[in-house]
């Protein structure tokens, strides 16, 4: 089965370097998102992500306004406090994040990401590692969140997050 995503995989990647039309490598070879490229670049990576949940047997997600809404927050947050990490500037946690624009579903998981590679590179690193494999794969989602911040640099902080609306909310302290 492993071996049926990678192939699957590596065909969508082949496939999504065909189109242009979403950003690419500027002169120095850092790749740049064009400011209209924001649905082409999502759908690519939603697309690549529920090919891979299909071979693997679990259902596909969908977008959520509110998760992009949190996901896109905290990839501006996270390059402000120039840090990778899941906790915004000011101490809030992923749950949090996701409740502040209303989500009132159930928070499942975070992918983060500081890099200069392109939203296809970045779910490959993604999937490399169990971890954050499992957030993308976990079959109790449904929805998901994906955006990010690019740096005048070329720096890119990416940020995905899934939910799942029909469950009820996680509870925190």
């Amino acid at each position: 089965m492993t071996r049926l995503i990678a192939i699957l995989f590596a065909s969508v990647l082949v496939l999504a370097g065909c189109d242009t039309g979403t950003g690419g490598h500027s002169r120095a070879g850092q790749y740049r998102i064009s400011s209209n490229s924001t649905a082409k670049i999502q759908y690519r990576v939603l697309d690549s992500i529920n090919a891979l949940r299909k071979a693997a047997g679990a259902n596909p997600l969908e977008f959520n306004a509110k998760l992009n809404a949190a996901a896109a927050t905290h990839s501006r947050d996270m390059s402000i406090q120039n840090r990778p990490w899941h906790f915004g500037s000011d101490g809030s946690s992923p749950i949090q994040r996701v409740e502040r624009v209303g989500y009132q579903g159930r928070f499942l998981g975070e992918n983060i990401s500081e890099t200069y590679e392109s939203e296809l590179q970045t779910l490959e690193a993604w999937l490399a590692q169990e971890d954050t494999r499992a957030v993308v794969m976990n079959k109790d989602a449904k929805e998901i969140g994906f955006a990010w911040f690019q740096e005048a640099s070329g720096k890119i902080w990416w940020t995905l997050v899934t939910g799942r609306s029909d469950a009820a909310p996680m509870v925190h302290g």
